[in-house]
């Protein structure tokens, strides 16, 4: 079981709406914990007699059920206030909160809506692993990524993507837009990095410097 976050607003009315969801959350942990309470148990009380039958003297099925409603509970509740901790960081250091989405005219256009002219490719796809986040955003090999996030061409001083890498990182299980550049075309992608997907990396994909001039 999981936890559905509200629609996207700012920081601070996502924050609220999480507590919110929070209080309910722990009101209903101690409903069920008052009915294991209730029984004469708790969660870690036998439920079987030395010969490994069900207790006569406890209702089994009424107390596995609130049990099971505890743990799945409690797996909410951390993932709640964990995402609580990520905005309070955003709404305190600005710098964490991830860029604002892009209209889908903007989408379609690139970048070539922004005074500066077309924005540059600066890193290329050179592989992706089936089932990661980036083939499940219809990442494809030899995409030429133009924006990753907030960051550009300008955003590298060296051959190297440390700041990609960084920016990675720092949004664990949030979604990033991705402008890339694919047999002309301008294409936007969304992704959310995370781990465990199965593979190695929370992208799933190879992604080298690009030198090359934009097609």
């Amino acid at each position: 079981m999981g936890f559905m976050l509200p629609s996207p607003e700012s920081p601070r009315e996502l924050a609220r709406a999480l507590m919110a969801r929070k209080d309910v959350i722990e009101a209903e942990i101690d409903t069920q914990l008052s009915i294991l309470k209730a029984n004469s148990c708790d969660m870690t009380t036998p439920l079987v007699d030395p010969q490994g039958f069900p207790r006569a003297d406890l209702d089994v099925y009424t107390i596995r059920s609130a049990r099971s409603r505890v743990i799945a509970l409690r797996n909410d509740l951390r993932d709640v206030t964990n995402e609580i901790g990520k905005l309070l960081e955003q709404i305190y250091d600005p710098s964490l909160a991830p860029p604002p989405p892009l209209a889908p005219a903007e989408a379609a256009a690139g970048s070539g809506a922004q005074g500066e002219g077309p924005l540059l490719p600066f890193a290329r796809v050179d592989g992706v692993a089936p089932e990661s986040p980036a083939a499940e955003a219809g990442l494809r090999r030899e995409d030429l990524i133009t924006k990753f996030g907030h960051l550009t061409k300008a955003s590298f001083s060296a051959a190297s993507l440390q700041p990609l890498a960084e920016l990675v990182n720092n949004n664990e299980n949030r979604e990033l837009q991705v402008q890339v550049l694919r047999e002309g075309q301008d294409l936007l992608v969304r992704f959310t990095p995370r781990k465990g997907w199965g593979g190695r990396g929370m992208l799933g994909c190879h992604i080298v410097p690009y030198h090359g001039a934009a097609s």
